[in-house]
């Protein structure tokens, strides 16, 4: 009898975690709040209820806030900053909480959102939109469960970098990635604009380098000069900067020159058969003159503290300066024992250059051995097959990012036999794999605090001909990653996780995304037809 007892009250405790757990999953946020609580009743949003802004810290929140509940739902929230009105939503300062810490919380039909800066408000924003866009919505407004919500993220730097000189897909795609990043909490855009294929940034004082180098593609060398002009970039900064999300560019050097090179050929310290052009000449003081003022103009354009120079595979085409009389001389005057050690020079000229903008750089875990100053630079980790690069970094007192190809490329494959994408011998990224990556797990190769700012996913776009091909190599990772970044590794859990995915991969049909499906496959691997064949240029193979 006893016996029997305890059977049922364990049976009820299963039941109890199960039904709590169940409960909690019910908004489906991801990534998953520090702290969510259902409470009692529902809360209801008018169609166009009153959104008090009670701070004028908030006044570009609530606007944003304004134009989403339009856009997303048709619902045309009204501002004002009278206290005294009862409204449906109120923006509320909490001094002590951090930059991007949040709370909401439901009170009758007040929804009360607190943060201390406009991040934490936009971010408490992202919840809102995810809570309402799985909501009973109606002519007249939407209701949802009633909730109290106390969350902030786990690290200060969650990243998505995309390659748009590989193949360029325009204003209007990029806008709609800074819409999903706002929507997942992920903060940093390192946008990929300079590289082998084509240029596709604007710089009015050498109109040649999108002219000129902003033709063909990585499938398509013939392919129309498509670019950036300084116009899109400025209205695309505004619109992320709206979503807070700092955009920081890439202008690579001194390798992956090509597309540069091709427009000024002057520039050009060489290559070889297979990446001609590839680097800029080391030597030669009009390439640092050159490069300062294309910086120049980026930084204007950019309010980013951060610009990235590249620093990454020199290698791979750096041989005809061990020909060159002008390189041999530069090695000789500075004693610069081998090409590594230009590569270094070279890089430091720059970040000297980078200095006077007073802006830090930001390079791949190449340039860990550059001497390069600590306070001004950031590494990030890519060659997850160099773990011995990652210690050098963080042994060296540089502040990192963590982006390792095995699970964070995004151009590597999901399944295994999907057959257009990117594989490491067998291995390949699926969402879990991305899912369960862990920052946490690199703390104790740090020698200072918070040394490891945070997780970047990249997506290289070799294989990416078309916005298709973008979203279903993108949809569902994205959301995987923005959990990685966020939410604490003690409250991650994948199978609550799948369960939340499964109502967002409504929000993406509904968005006509054409994402990868991990639960039915619904979704067939998009094509890629290629008009030149050219293998990713650090192939293990």
């Amino acid at each position: 009898m006893i016996t029997k007892k305890l059977g049922k009250a364990a049976a009820f405790i299963v039941l109890f975690t199960i039904s709590s757990s169940v409960t909690k999953a019910q908004l489906s946020l991801i990534p998953k709040p520090d702290f969510i609580e259902m409470t009692e009743g529902s809360y209801f949003f008018p169609s166009s209820g009153k959104i008090q802004i009670g701070d004028k810290t908030f006044d570009t929140v609530g606007q944003y806030l304004q134009k989403q509940l339009l856009s997303k739902f048709g619902y045309t929230g009204l501002i004002h900053h009278d206290k005294k009105q009862i409204s449906a939503i109120q923006f509320v300062r909490k001094q002590h909480l951090e930059s991007e810490e949040y709370e909401i919380k439901t009170a009758g039909s007040t929804l009360i959102i607190y943060a201390s800066s406009p991040a934490g408000a936009t971010h408490a924003v992202s919840s809102l939109l995810q809570a309402f866009s799985f909501g009973n919505k109606s002519a007249s407004g939407i209701t949802i469960p009633a909730f109290e919500i106390k969350d902030k993220p786990a690290y200060p730097w969650r990243g998505f970098m995309l390659d748009e000189s590989r193949h360029f897909f325009g204003k209007e795609k990029v806008k709609s990635i800074l819409d999903w990043m706002a929507f997942y909490k992920l903060n940093k855009f390192h946008w990929h604009l300079t590289d082998e294929p084509a240029w596709r940034l604007e710089i009015q004082k050498y109109p040649l380098l999108t002219l000129v180098g902003g033709i063909g593609s990585q499938t398509d060398p013939y392919a129309p000069a498509a670019y950036y002009t300084q116009a899109d970039i400025t209205e695309i900064v505004a619109y992320a900067q709206e979503r807070n999300i700092e955009v920081i560019p890439e202008i690579d050097m001194p390798g992956h020159a090509t597309a540069a090179n091709r427009a000024y050929p002057q520039l050009s310290g060489g290559g070889n058969e297979k990446h001609p052009d590839f680097t800029f000449h080391p030597a030669k003081d009009i390439t640092y003159s050159f490069l300062t003022q294309v910086l120049r103009e980026t930084k204007a354009l950019f309010p980013s503290a951060v610009i990235h120079l590249g620093g990454d595979e020199v290698s791979f085409g750096s041989e005809t300066w061990n020909s060159d009389t002008h390189v041999q001389d530069l090695k000789q005057k500075h004693d610069l024992n081998d090409n590594k050690a230009v590569e270094n020079y070279f890089m430091r000229r720059m970040a000297d250059s980078l200095k006077t903008m007073d802006a830090t750089l930001l390079a791949w875990d190449e340039m860990v051995d550059a001497d390069l100053s600590k306070e001004k630079t950031i590494l990030m980790w890519w060659r997850h097959d160099k773990p011995e690069q990652l210690k050098a970094i963080l042994k060296a007192g540089y502040k990192t990012i963590l982006t390792p190809r095995l699970p964070l490329y995004f151009d590597f494959v999901q399944e295994e036999s999907h057959k257009y994408g990117r594989k490491w011998g067998k291995l390949y990224n699926p969402l879990e794999n991305v899912y369960n990556f862990s920052p946490d797990h690199y703390a104790s190769l740090t020698t200072e605090k918070n040394q490891i700012l945070g997780i970047q996913g990249n997506l290289w776009t070799e294989t990416v001909i078309n916005t298709n091909r973008l979203d279903y190599l993108t949809f569902p990772r994205l959301a995987a990653l923005a959990e990685v970044g966020w939410t604490k590794s003690s409250n991650k859990n994948y199978v609550q996780f799948s369960e939340s995915l499964k109502k967002h991969l409504n929000l993406y049909r509904e968005a006509n995304l054409y994402y990868y499906d991990p639960f039915t496959n619904a979704h067939p691997e998009p094509v890629v037809i290629k008009k030149t064949q050219r293998v990713y240029i650090d192939n293990p193979e």
